[in-house]
This record gives structure tokens, C-alpha cells and sequence, in this order.
């Protein structure tokens, strides 16, 4: 056997093992949505603040006006809210189709541990910001938001694309600048959420979708 056709085969025989120890069908189309969907958001967001200068203003932490207005608090937990689940159905939606193209299957040991490894931080991040939320804390709900989605890509990335590690250490370095700068929470969420989701779902789609 030449040595051309033996380095075919290693080829093939990591590309198998790759396929059956990590999950291929993430979309680039996905993150795409995602971060429109976290613009739009964050515009709402925007204009739900601006029509209360009396309670929050341009310099003003987003849930500074904790005690001066809940009404205002619960309408921003709700536009997170519904991204949120807005990015989870399409993602769910598009990568079973994404698995469906590459015939592999959608749920399985792998994805599972994806979701895993993926989950355990974002339920932790989540009960800390109600933690938090409670105590009338919120300077630094968007960069625990940041940061431990961060954490939750970097963990699940040894389960799918490495690609998805550097978008985490983005989001984790964002929030980390973004407790530094509790005033403007709204701009690193919709940077973060929003720009970085849309570039990296760019660049996954033209490496991976096409």
C-alpha cells in the first residue's frame, strides 16, 4: 500500500471517530438567528428604558432601578427570556436538520453529553442571578449572564466544534470587562449575545454549512 493511500485512510478513520465522539450538526445558520434575535431584543430593551428616564437613565446600571420599579425589571427579564427560548427552538429546529443532511443521528450519547456539560453552568449562572435578583443585586446580572455562558460553550466545545471555545472565551473575557462597566450592560449583552453570536454563526456556516 503506498504511503498515499495509507494517509487516505487515517484520514477516514479520524474523520469516523470524530463523527461518532462529537456532535457535527450545530448550524451556523442558528447562531446567526440567535444574535438577530439578541438585537432585537436589546433594542426593546433599549426603548422600554428610555421611556422611564426617571427611574433608569444612560448612565444607569440596567438593574439599578430595582426598588423604584419592577415592572421595568420584569419586562427585561422577559425580552431575555424570550430570546432565550427563541435561539433554543431554532437551534433545535435547524441542527436536526443539519443531522438529517449529514445522517447523523440528532439525539444520542453525544449529544447528550453536549447538552450536559453544556446545561451545568447555565443552570448554575441562572441561580445565582436569582440569587442575586432577590438580594435587589443586579449591577452584575449581564456579566454573570456573559460569563457563564461562556463557561457553558467552552465546556460542551469537547463535544462539537472546537470553534465553540473561542466564541466561550470571547463571551467569558466580555463579561469580565463588562463587571468592570456595570453601566453599560445593556450594549455588552447585545455585543455579546447579538454581534458575537452573529459572526461566529458567519463563520460557521461558511466552514460547516455549505
Amino acid at each position: 500500500m503506498e504511503e498515499k493511500d495509507i494517509q487516505n485512510e487515517l484520514a477516514s478513520i479520524r474523520s469516523i471517530m470524530e463523527r461518532s465522539s462529537k456532535f457535527i450538526s450545530l448550524s451556523g445558520l442558528s447562531g446567526i438567528l440567535a444574535g438577530i434575535y439578541a438585537l432585537i431584543g436589546a433594542v426593546t430593551a433599549y426603548f422600554i428604558i428610555q421611556s422611564n428616564p426617571t427611574t433608569v437613565t444612560k448612565r444607569t446600571s440596567l438593574f439599578e432601578a430595582w426598588g423604584n420599579s419592577v415592572i421595568i425589571i420584569l419586562s427585561l427579564i422577559a425580552i431575555a427570556v424570550i430570546v432565550l427560548m427563541a435561539s433554543i427552538i431554532t437551534a433545535i429546529i435547524l441542527s436536526k436538520r443539519q443531522a438529517k443532511r449529514k445522517r447523523q443521528p440528532f439525539w444520542g450519547k453525544t449529544s447528550q453529553a453536549l447538552l450536559f456539560n453544556m446545561i451545568t453552568p447555565l443552570i448554575t449562572g441562572g441561580i445565582l442571578i436569582i440569587l442575586f435578583l432577590y438580594q435587589g443585586i443586579g449591577e452584575y446580572i449581564v456579566p454573570i449572564m456573559l460569563i457563564f455562558y461562556g463557561l457553558s460553550l467552552v465546556s460542551a466545545s469537547n463535544f462539537t466544534f472546537g470553534d465553540v471555545k473561542y466564541l466561550g472565551m470571547l463571551e467569558i473575557v466580555l463579561g469580565l470587562i463588562a463587571a468592570c462597566l456595570p453601566s453599560y450592560g445593556l450594549l455588552f449583552w447585545a455585543i455579546g449575545f447579538g454581534v458575537l453570536h452573529i459572526i461566529y454563526g458567519c463563520m460557521m456556516y461558511l466552514k460547516y454549512d455549505k
